[in-house]
């Protein structure tokens, strides 16, 4: 977790009703848009100048596309991204160019993000001279020399290639290569998750220790929830295009509000097996909706043991503060407030019943099998 960070510390990145639909087609040779994959739905938050902001959640909830869209490597379909108070989603061609050398992403898999055919003397120089920061041919080696042992690489690296290294090297790789430009927001996307256990470890430590020398500010965005736990400030848990809870990391681990989150938290082995016995393990039926069709009113309704007869499956929820919660615990549920008192009480789902409400909610055939026959032929 970040030192620096604190509550009163200033906006660097504000999305606000950030979305992303791609447009599903019929026909080969002048196809017509026949629906959309809603993958990111309406989110907005906010990144603090020197804090991390861990983003969680199952595959396929958007958390990578979010991140994408955000540096405008996916194109939003609507929303506003606002660093440092401008609106990027708003720049265009040689504009946005040359802002792209203060926010910089390390991709999930270093060696697709890594030309084959270059030296990494040459993929890290690249992005210096793109961006009018190189000095000249001696003062770009001693910048490279000092930032390949900053990310832990030998002092050979520089005049290897990317295969000639191993997963948690092409990751240090990928991270030099972000910091070359110097920037002030880096996004992480899943940083360590191909990685072993002992050198996920060690690239954590090197992102904390970087951030402190540096001055950085992270979005890193994981499914493991402990690797989002040991790294993050304030933590987003998304579900099918959307926030479902936002809190400060001690706050959402120990006592999450979403049912979604508790789900997700109650999954999570403890190392005490007594522990592990007496709490409440929380299953929940049926997958993960389609977002070609999303359930209507709460996403997650679908699969909720606290669902209820009213606005669940009509009204979408807010992000909102919860009341009695410490300050910036927020939660898009209607009945948050009555489930933490015990006044809703948890219910069967049967996973058959998910199935059809969530086909009655979209209008879907019976049966359907592929994201055409679900929008209808």
């Amino acid at each position: 977790m970040s030192e620096q960070a604190d509550g009163t510390a200033p906006a660097l990145l504000e999305v606000e009703d950030l979305a992303v639909h791609f447009p599903i087609t019929q026909g080969v040779f002048r196809g017509r848009t026949v629906g959309h994959v809603y993958a990111v739905d309406g989110v907005s938050l906010t990144v603090r100048r020197g804090e991390t902001y861990g983003l969680v959640g199952e595959s396929g909830c958007g958390k990578s596309t979010l991140g994408r869209a955000i540096l405008r490597l996916t194109e939003p379909t609507r929303g506003q991204v606002r660093f440092d108070g401008e609106d990027i989603a708003e720049l265009k061609g040689e504009e946005l160019r040359r802002r792209r050398r203060r926010f910089q992403m390390v991709f999930q898999d270093p060696m697709s993000s890594l030309d084959p055919r270059q030296s990494v003397e040459s993929l890290l120089t690249e992005g210096m001279k793109a961006h009018g920061l190189s000095q000249g041919p001696e003062a770009d080696r001693r910048r490279l020399r000092e930032l390949v042992d900053a990310v832990g690489l030998p002092k050979g690296a520089l005049r290897r290639y990317p295969h000639e290294f191993s997963g948690g090297q092409r990751q240090r790789i990928g991270i030099a290569r972000a910091l070359c430009v110097e920037p002030d927001l880096v996004v992480a996307d899943e940083p360590v998750s191909a990685l072993d256990v002992s050198v996920q470890a060690q690239v954590l430590n090197l992102l904390s220790r970087l951030q402190h020398e540096l001055g950085l500010t992270y979005l890193v965005i994981a499914h493991d929830l402990a690797v989002v736990r040991h790294v993050s400030d304030r933590v987003g848990v998304m579900y099918l295009g959307g926030i479902v809870e936002e809190a400060p990391s001690t706050d959402l681990y120990a006592d999450p509000q979403h049912p979604y989150t508790r789900a997700l938290l109650s999954a999570v082995p403890l190392p005490d097996p007594e522990a592990e016995d007496r709490r409440e393990r929380i299953l929940l039926a049926g997958d993960l909706p389609s977002p070609a069709a999303p359930p209507s009113g709460c996403r997650f309704h679908t699969r909720c043991p606290w669902k209820q007869a009213e606005r669940c499956d009509t009204e979408r929820p807010e992000l909102r503060q919860l009341e009695g919660a410490a300050p910036g615990h927020r939660v898009a549920c209607h009945w948050a407030e009555q489930i933490r008192d015990g006044r809703i009480h948890p219910h069967h789902v049967d996973a058959d019943m998910v199935d059809e409400a969530a086909g009655a909610a979209v209008g879907t055939p019976e049966h359907a099998g592929s994201v055409t026959e679900i929008l209808g032929r």
